[in-house]
């Protein structure tokens, strides 16, 4: 289905050997699997023949070498507020080893220590959207997937914590959008692969 207005397609980086593993990666900054190099040469024929009027990553080498490798690299600029939430202690343990101490511990609701909270990323994610709207075009964002997550959370006006009600695999492409008109943002397609 295409429309009228501007459309954001988001991609969440390739495989890493800590997505592999359930491990949160917020500020590590983990290289591609060959798996995770793979599939995102393959995000290149999902938007084969697509334009962007801009093309944004996270810094980190996972979501800008995905930019890369699905072809986009000469585009690519990198927005530090597209980063992956901070886990700060929580950084490269899994949620099961953090239930085990934490029971009912949540990272939408409670944030992690030493990191951030979920409305800090929704406050990075906003600035993003203001750069998205004032930008007017359709824009492809190369990121990881709890930022992205809150993004199309604060895409729809949910609170950040929104974002628990989305799921993203590695290398799926989603689409933000319009129905009617700009007043009335979507989400257009989700987690593709």
């Amino acid at each position: 289905m295409s429309s009228a207005y501007p459309q954001i397609h988001l991609v969440r980086h390739g495989e890493t050997a800590w997505s592999l593993s359930g491990q949160h990666t917020g500020r590590t900054d983990m290289p591609l699997t060959v798996a995770g190099e793979a599939a995102a040469r393959g995000v290149a024929q999902r938007l084969a023949g697509l334009s962007f009027s801009a093309v944004w990553s996270s810094p980190s080498q996972r979501a800008y070498n995905t930019s890369v490798l699905a072809g986009f690299g000469g585009e690519s600029v990198r927005n530090d507020d597209l980063q992956e939430w901070d886990y700060g202690a929580y950084e490269g343990r899994t949620t099961k080893d953090i239930l085990a101490e934490r029971p009912g511990w949540n990272v939408f609701r409670d944030g992690c220590p030493r990191g951030e909270t979920a409305a800090d990323v929704g406050a990075r994610a906003d600035r993003i959207i203001r750069q998205l709207r004032e930008a007017g075009g359709s824009i492809l964002i190369f990121s990881s997937a709890h930022f992205l997550r809150v993004l199309a959370a604060r895409w729809l006006g949910l609170p950040p914590e929104g974002g628990a009600l989305f799921v993203l695999d590695t290398a799926s492409i989603s689409v933000l959008g319009y129905e009617h008109d700009p007043g009335e943002p979507v989400v257009r397609k989700w987690n593709l692969k």
